[in-house]
């Protein structure tokens, strides 16, 4: 399948926010807004697990927006920890819905992305939720997240041998919600050789 991208601007509340939009052939079924991991240690919208976010949604018939969180690329502000990039999302998801019209919103992240999503879908009703390695407790480097309860169907995937956010602490987060996590084997947090089960483990469990 065929996509068209093109590079667009966006208000947020530091200023403008690039993005990418990836377009499916045909009208769009919904719009897919995608979070990369944190911008301080190297994430951007060309990361590659966010890139195969965009494609799976777009193969499902979706709009896959793709913004640079603050301070990354030509994203204006700074790193507000979370707090500002939720708030960002939140305003970009209704600037896509006045351009391209009310379509539902469905919200994906990467990482710390997956964590900011959480905050952003407390705020927001999207019709579903994918989370991929979601930062939640105690990560390397010393930094500790606090992911809000997200929706009974939100997909959460993460890779058995995950050094960056582990197992436990996503466990944990999800205990309480009776939300399911499909286990990647042999997958480390970037999903090195592992990015094509990403996109079957989501169209398989999304609806036509």
């Amino acid at each position: 399948m065929t996509r068209s991208s093109e590079r667009a601007f966006f208000r947020g509340g530091a200023g403008r926010i690039e993005a990418v939009i990836d377009s499916p052939p045909g009208a769009a079924r919904g719009i897919a807004l995608i979070a990369h991991p944190h911008p301080l240690f190297g994430g951007t919208l060309d990361n590659k697990v966010v890139q195969t976010l965009a494609k799976v949604f777009v193969e499902l018939g979706y709009l896959a927006v793709r913004p640079n969180f603050r301070g990354v690329g030509q994203s204006e502000g700074g790193h507000d920890h979370g707090e500002g990039e939720t708030g960002d999302l939140v305003e970009i998801a209704g600037q896509a819905q006045e351009r391209f019209g009310e379509l539902p919103v469905v919200l994906a992240g990467f990482s710390f992305g997956a964590y900011v999503q959480t905050h952003v879908a407390n705020r927001l009703a999207p019709e579903r939720v994918v989370l991929v390695a979601p930062a939640s407790g105690f990560v390397a480097g010393g930094r500790s997240y606090r992911a809000e309860p997200v929706p009974p169907d939100t997909i959460v995937i993460h890779g058995e041998h995950d050094q960056t956010v582990p197992l436990a602490n996503v466990l944990d987060w999800v205990r309480p919600l009776d939300i399911p996590v499909v286990l990647v084997p042999d997958a480390d947090h970037f999903f090195h050789r592992r990015l094509h089960l990403i996109k079957s483990i989501i169209r398989g469990m999304w609806k036509s």
